[in-house]
């Protein structure tokens, strides 16, 4: 908005506005962070009151003695604080990126969808909590939104904002330096598989104080790098997606901004999040988080790097899968003591903090191999 504002009103004076800063995409990647930080931290207590005067507290209930006495704590601690997350980034997006940008768009659909589904999950769940009843939306419910969601953004995608652009109908493979062609099914099946498997990894990641905001913060400020590289000039005549032989998006740079908006609703969410936590993420929070983050990935044509990028969240949930399915087939016997793998850790004797921190450094690493492929090609 404030970009729009600024970009009319240089028309209006006839270019003598000498000022063009604002056009930096970079630029306003930094403002963006540093909006949606502030608005975290001015609007948190607030909502956090509200929450705790509408007595949206969750009660961690697993199958497990010992994990349950472990996080007795936690109890009637408010749930549903990715809402804070959510208008943070909502605002900050709208006054710092060109929202005429169509990749911008599809983002904050992507966003507003996979957050009202959320907060639908999250209702559900406090309602019947007063029946001792956690449960929520069923899986098969989850995915009929997510899938359908992958469907309309692949084709609007594939259709319309690729017609133009070879590079993002091709696959890219991390460490080759030439796309596949895959055609507009095998375009749809990557797009759905990628956005309903981060929506869902940074959901079974938020089960501890500031785990999945810590990690969702250093993936987001990974891809506001990716964004700018896939559009952004090296120099007069030469893009850095042409230098590092990696597929050009013209425009994707704008979304950096939506990622960056993420990188600085993180920052300010851990500051309530952190051990021990005022307030918890909540479905409302990380299932939008997580699903643009893949579509991000989708738009920038990284679907593979993202699963180095988001190399904790591939754990989580790869374990999840493992132990669901080693249950089922072996009669009842477990790989890990409990699922998702954190937990694992926790009962082994690691302290919650010892655990997220250890994780954090895990997705630090993982952020550094993948910006390292970059530069294999």
């Amino acid at each position: 908005m404030i970009y729009l504002l600024l970009k009319h009103y240089h028309e209006f004076v006839q270019n003598k506005l000498h000022f063009y800063a604002w056009e930096d995409v970079s630029f306003r990647s930094v403002l963006a962070v540093l909006t949606s930080l502030l608005i975290c931290l001015i609007w948190g207590p607030k909502i956090i009151r509200y929450l705790i005067r509408l007595k949206v507290g969750d009660r961690p209930e697993f199958d497990h003695l010992a994990l349950n006495e472990l996080t007795r704590h936690k109890t009637n601690t408010p749930t549903m604080g990715g809402l804070i997350m959510l208008l943070s980034v909502l605002i900050s997006t709208l006054l710092w990126a060109d929202i005429t940008n169509p990749f911008v768009q599809k983002g904050l659909f992507v966003m507003i969808w996979l957050g009202g589904l959320g907060y639908f999950d999250d209702s559900l769940k406090l309602k019947r909590n007063k029946t001792n009843n956690r449960h929520g939306l069923y899986t098969w419910e989850k995915l009929i939104f997510q899938i359908g969601l992958g469907v309309l953004v692949a084709f609007f995608l594939y259709e319309v904002d690729f017609k133009k652009i070879e590079d993002g109908k091709m696959f890219w493979l991390p460490f080759y330096k030439n796309g596949f062609a895959v055609g507009f099914v095998g375009f749809c099946v990557i797009t759905v598989l990628v956005i309903t498997a981060t929506s869902n990894a940074v959901n079974l990641t938020d089960g501890m104080d500031g785990l999945a905001t810590g990690c969702m913060a250093i993936v987001s400020m990974i891809f506001i790098v990716l964004c700018y590289v896939a559009s952004e000039y090296r120099s007069i005549g030469l893009t850095w997606a042409n230098y590092l032989l990696l597929p050009q998006i013209p425009g994707a740079g704008e979304l950096g901004i939506l990622c960056a908006a993420i990188f600085g609703a993180c920052l300010g969410f851990l500051w309530f999040n952190c051990h021990p936590a005022q307030v918890f993420m909540g479905d409302v929070g990380s299932l939008p988080l997580g699903g643009v983050i893949g579509y991000t990935a989708i738009v920038t044509r990284h679907e593979l790097l993202l699963f180095i990028i988001g190399g904790v969240f591939v754990m989580e949930a790869i374990s999840v899968i493992l132990q669901v399915g080693y249950f089922k087939f072996s009669g009842g016997k477990r790989i890990f003591q409990c699922a998702p793998i954190h937990h694992h850790f926790h009962l082994k004797g690691w302290s919650e903090p010892q655990v997220v921190v250890r994780f954090w450094l895990l997705s630090i690493a993982f952020a550094a191999l993948a910006l390292a492929t970059l530069k294999l090609r």
